[in-house]
């Protein structure tokens, strides 16, 4: 009976391999991909009770686990637009768009990170927009000295010089 296992064995896996398309043997399952290595980010958003009594600052740093990746302010602003979840809106926290829906390209250069806004931006009169969050997120990195923010057509009020600026749709 212990000669005739091995036997058995070899006549299925035979049989299974005849009966593949084009007589093919059977491919083992791929070892499991290797894990991703995670890290811990900051990523603020407004926070609307800190906001509506005026008491600054108006915005509130939660930690995102997300994937490692060289360049974080860039990942930060991509936290940022994917918005609060739902257990952080309930703790009263917001996100303020003012009619932008994303970024369409990021870079830092000498210091200055570049934000270039998708979306019709609009403050709609107020004087906290999404510009806020953008300086809020960005302050954290020590390589960012100035943030110069970008309306969907690639306008900010003082596009040269060293200091921030923020587009005129976002002004109130």
């Amino acid at each position: 009976m212990k000669r005739l296992l091995p036997a058995l064995s070899a006549l299925l896996l035979a049989a299974l391999a005849c009966s593949l398309p084009g007589g093919e043997t059977p491919v083992p399952p791929a070892s499991a991909p290797p894990p991703v290595e995670m890290i811990e980010i900051s990523v603020y958003f407004q926070d609307i009770d800190m906001f509506v009594v005026g008491s600054e600052p108006y915005e509130v740093a939660v930690t995102r686990s997300v994937p490692a990746e060289d360049d974080l302010p860039q990942l930060v602003l991509e936290q940022l637009f994917l918005g609060p979840t739902a257990a952080e809106q309930a703790d009263g926290l917001n996100l303020v768009l003012s009619g932008a829906t994303g970024f369409s390209d990021f870079d830092v250069e000498d210091g200055i990170a570049r934000v270039y806004l998708t979306g019709e931006c609009n403050s709609g009169g107020s004087t906290y927009t999404i510009g806020n969050l953008i300086f809020a997120n960005l302050a954290q990195f020590s390589q960012i000295s100035a943030v110069k923010i970008y309306d969907q057509n690639g306008e900010t009020e003082v596009p040269d010089g060293t200091g921030s600026s923020i587009p005129f749709c976002l002004e109130p």
